[in-house]
């Protein structure tokens, strides 16, 4: 924190009289990476403004599960986020833009102490591999490297990743994909 309070407004001016999508997403995209209380209304009017653009909300959706983590937030929000109207997990590029973007592009969320971040992990790779095993094989990479975790990070992952290994249906890829994971 800068101590600055006046460029949240000023942010969200900017946001507000964008003359591009591109700056605009840049204004929210500070808003919500410093975690300031203008991102909801950023968030939900750049929503309302691009809801039929399926490729930005991909991103808006992307940029949540992304945020920094404050005490744990994010992945009560990214529960929230599944549960969106305009979300679905049979659509690939949407599961990526939520779950890959928590899983693979948010580690400081998703290495949590309490080990939820990887719980919630293996539901969603035995979620998607009934519907879609090359999209949970991909998720399932990214436990590739548990073993250079610290612990208590380490035993966490890797019972995560034998709970997914356990399920007795699961598709050939992602099989393996756990299979190698746990033999390193």
């Amino acid at each position: 924190e800068s101590g600055d309070t006046v460029w949240p407004g000023k942010t969200l001016q900017r946001f507000k009289d964008a003359g591009n999508m591109t700056d605009r997403f840049n204004a929210l995209t500070a808003l919500v990476a410093s975690g300031q209380p203008l991102a909801a209304q950023a968030l939900a009017r750049f929503h309302a403004m691009f809801k039929d653009e399926a490729l930005v909300i991909d991103k808006w959706f992307a940029l949540q599960a992304s945020a920094p983590d404050r005490g744990g937030d994010v992945l009560p929000l990214v529960r929230q986020l599944m549960k969106h109207p305009d979300f679905s997990i049979k659509n690939p590029n949407r599961a990526r833009s939520v779950i890959f973007s928590y899983c693979s592009g948010n580690p400081g969320a998703f290495h949590r102490p309490d080990a939820a971040g990887y719980v919630w992990w293996s539901e969603r790779v035995i979620e998607l591999d009934a519907i879609n095993p090359q999209v949970a094989a991909r998720l399932a990479r990214a436990m590739d490297r548990w073993n250079k975790l610290a612990e208590p990070y380490r035993t966490a992952a890797r019972e995560a990743i034998a709970r997914v290994a356990a399920k007795p249906d699961l598709s050939k890829d992602t099989l393996e994909v756990v299979m190698r994971a746990l033999s390193n």
